[in-house]
């Protein structure tokens, strides 16, 4: 019962603050979206996730700045990235797409930024309870965290590919429709015309009859 409660205990200390904004969103042609966030103090970790679900070759411009514009990372046409920086300036962080790329496909992105401490709580003594059990249990729970954050960053990957090749049937699937409606508007002219043809040899015929 002790080590249940001071593994709750230690649970309750271990988790840290953390300010995090997950979003999909539509950004459309020739449109330039921006987001923003502010550390609380200097030196905090700046976690920035982003991939492209679907819309046009699933790629858009990025760019990052800090206060004063400064620039931290940018890239073109990327598909997805997965970036983490250290806030060495306080003010607002600017997380901006670009799809002025594109002149007519809307894209869906799905992006995460969160800001996070990275020092570890002190953790105060429990009663009844050994440094070593303490530091133990401790050392699991981090090992669970990195395995935590390891499993969402799988579940993010494989749902973006998930979403990408669902993107890519449904455009397949367009495309063999229009296709097929394509070509049966071109039988039934093709067959409109050899009748019209038919017709015009059979009148011409008679017309040298006569």
């Amino acid at each position: 019962m002790k080590t249940t409660l001071l593994s709750v205990g230690l649970l309750a200390w271990l988790i840290s603050l953390v300010s995090a904004t997950a979003l999909t969103f539509k950004i459309t042609a020739n449109e330039r979206a921006c987001f923003f966030t502010t550390p609380h103090k200097l030196g905090q970790k700046i976690a920035f996730y982003f991939a492209v679900q679907s819309g046009g070759s699933f790629d858009i411009d990025y760019e990052v700045t800090g206060p004063n514009d400064k620039v931290i990372l940018n890239g073109e046409k990327e598909r997805q990235g997965d970036f983490v920086f250290t806030a060495n300036e306080m003010g607002d962080y600017k997380f901006c797409f670009n799809n002025e790329m594109s002149t007519y496909s809307e894209k869906f992105v799905d992006f995460e930024i969160a800001v996070e401490d990275e020092v570890r709580a002190q953790l105060p003594a429990k009663q009844g309870s050994s440094p070593e059990q303490t530091s133990v249990l401790e050392e699991s729970i981090y090992k669970i965290s990195g395995l935590l954050s390891t499993i969402t960053r799988n579940q993010k990957y494989f749902r973006t590919r998930e979403n990408r090749n669902f993107s890519t049937v449904r455009s397949t699937e367009s495309r063999i429709v229009n296709f097929s409606l394509i070509q049966i508007v071109m039988v039934i002219a093709m067959g409109g015309l050899q009748v019209f043809i038919v017709r015009f040899f059979f009148q011409g015929a008679r017309k040298g009859y006569v």
